[in-house]
């Protein structure tokens, strides 16, 4: 599932410019997707774009402290919960996109998350709002830590 979030991240700049689902469909398949692959991506798409919605209805507070419950710590490890409190304090994650963050990394369902699965859910997060992170950001959510140059 995660390829084809990341194929689709690469190939349309926004999700109301992909291709309805169907003809997605047929497209991811000619590329070489499995259908089955390419019908987890589509159906977890659709319940980002749902949970997108919701976060414009209900946006918690600017200020919000998230608790995080014993269901959602098993899913999403210790080190994917790092990572998002990183991204809170540096100012890139307001809550509503946590909230969105935390929704689909819980609908993975398979925990703990790895970490860069968890890096491709907010980059996806930030895709499905039209939103383009920061060089910094994109920095982080690609470059290995190992790889990064110290200047």
């Amino acid at each position: 599932m995660f390829d084809v979030l990341v194929y689709l991240y690469e190939n349309y700049w926004r999700p109301d410019a992909c291709p309805d689902h169907e003809q997605l469909t047929r497209k991811l398949s000619a590329v070489g997707f499995e259908t089955d692959e390419i019908q987890e991506a589509l159906s977890w798409l659709d319940g980002l774009a749902a949970t997108a919605e919701m976060a414009q209805i209900r946006m918690p507070a600017q200020d919000s402290m998230r608790v995080y419950q014993p269901r959602e710590l098993a899913l999403l490890g210790e080190e994917s919960i790092g990572f998002i409190s990183f991204l809170e304090s540096a100012g890139v994650l307001p809550p509503p996109m946590r909230e969105m963050v935390i929704d689909r990394a819980t609908a993975v369902g398979a925990g703990p998350l790895s970490l860069d699965d968890l890096k491709i859910i907010v980059l996806m997060v930030f895709w499905s709002l039209g939103e383009e992170p920061d060089a910094l950001i994109l920095d982080e959510l690609f470059v290995a830590p190992e790889e990064r140059l110290i200047h």
